[in-house]
């Protein structure tokens, strides 16, 4: 779709009344894997969350969701700076935006309510 970012999403953003309550609408969901990162935890204001650290040989499972780029920029404040956003290949051979462990985990932003 054009004006449409492709957003690789394995954790809280795969669940439609997150995508609702951070931009403000419910994504088409397709599933996607991408290869070289594993799953590992970074705490964020005493909840443990999912996040992306490379490895080599692992292949994660996840979605991919498309979203505008004022949509995107809602995403990031969501995903504070314990988090990096960067461009991934996916098993499809497409590219797509994806959350990792940022190296600035201390110093994040509030995040909107999960409910």
């Amino acid at each position: 779709m054009s004006g449409f970012e492709k957003l690789f999403v394995y954790g809280t953003l795969r669940d439609g009344e997150i995508q609702k309550n951070v931009f403000g609408r419910v994504t088409d969901i397709l599933g996607e894997k991408i290869s070289g990162w594993k799953k590992s935890e970074i705490t964020i204001q005493g909840e443990n969350y999912l996040a992306l650290v490379p490895e080599g040989n692992s292949i994660i499972e996840g979605a991919v969701i498309e979203v505008t780029p004022e949509e995107l920029k809602k995403i990031d404040k969501y995903e504070t700076s314990a988090y990096q956003r960067i461009k991934v290949s996916l098993s499809s051979g497409e590219s797509a935006w994806v959350y990792i462990k940022g190296t600035n985990e201390k110093n994040s932003n509030t995040l909107l309510s999960k409910e």
